[in-house]
């Protein structure tokens, strides 16, 4: 089983300090990857309902720090070795793909091939209205742009004529370090997302646990299959607690990599809760 740590770019862990110490420990630790959130904007007294909480509200204010997930991946990348630098997800439909192709693509570079790339379609309306991207259609928006990003990646050359994107032939450079591009997850909590996956993920980021998640991975395996994929190759990223039975439980059920929160808003705890975890959980996975 993997390890990684999500919400790693948000609040506390905007401040330079913190953000290269979290990744420095989380290396440290054992833990196999991290993983950043994505908001753009968030608009004032947003209506939109977060699939995640009861209360359809994301966790902390309206003004908490967001950084870009790229750039603060960079950032820490830097500072870093071994540890994978995952989005847990970029709103890809929010995305120019062809500039979004280049961004990925130097990441890559110039962190050795480290580069895990979690994507969704979004929820949040006034977000997507506020940067001028149509609401409507965004799922088939992503679609495309994934075929895009891999076409950039992999083609020396490449033209594309599609419904959202459409241009002559180009040339991307650099391309990624690993072949053929960085893995694409497909981060989202629908049967449609469950079926994204299967059809075109290298990985699924359901978000869910326990009934919900095996119903998810029931619903990707039967779209991998139908689309003539092998549904044990695509690589599932789930969290279900903090203990190692709750690792044992999502091992049973496919999960390849188990995400935790920080734990903490400041090193000093993170020492201390982290290190918890790493004694009691990942040294005896």
């Amino acid at each position: 089983m993997k390890f990684a740590l999500l919400f790693a770019n948000a609040g506390p862990f905007s401040k330079p300090e913190n953000a290269v110490g979290l990744a420095l420990l989380a290396e440290e630790l054992g833990f196999e990857s991290l993983w950043t959130v994505e908001h753009v904007v968030v608009p004032t007294g947003y209506q939109s309902a977060y699939p995640y909480s009861a209360d359809g509200k994301m966790a902390g204010a309206e003004h908490t720090p967001i950084p870009d997930p790229l750039i603060w991946l960079a950032y820490v990348a830097g500072a870093t070795t071994s540890i994978r630098l995952g989005t847990g997800i970029l709103i890809l439909p929010e995305r120019n793909p062809l500039i979004l192709a280049k961004e990925v693509a130097t990441l890559d570079r110039l962190s050795r091939g480290r580069v895990e790339l979690g994507v969704g379609v979004g929820w949040l309306k006034e977000e997507f209205d506020a940067l001028g991207v149509p609401f409507e259609r965004r799922g088939q928006r992503t679609d495309e742009y994934i075929d895009v990003l891999r076409r950039l990646w992999r083609e020396p050359e490449t033209a594309y004529q599609g419904e959202f994107t459409n241009f002559a032939a180009l040339k991307s450079y650099p391309k990624p370090t690993q072949e053929g591009g960085p893995k694409i997850h497909i981060g989202g909590h629908t049967p449609v997302a469950a079926r994204r996956a299967g059809r075109l993920g290298d990985g699924f980021f359901p978000g869910r646990s326990g009934d919900d998640l095996v119903a998810l991975l029931d619903e990707m395996h039967k779209a991998a299959a139908d689309a003539g994929r092998d549904p044990d190759a695509i690589e599932v990223t789930a969290g279900m607690g903090l203990d190692l039975d709750a690792v044992k439980r999502a091992a049973d059920l496919g999960v390849h990599r188990f995400v935790i929160p920080p734990l903490g808003f400041d090193l000093e705890t993170l020492k201390d809760q982290l290190g918890r975890f790493s004694e009691n959980v990942i040294a005896r996975s």
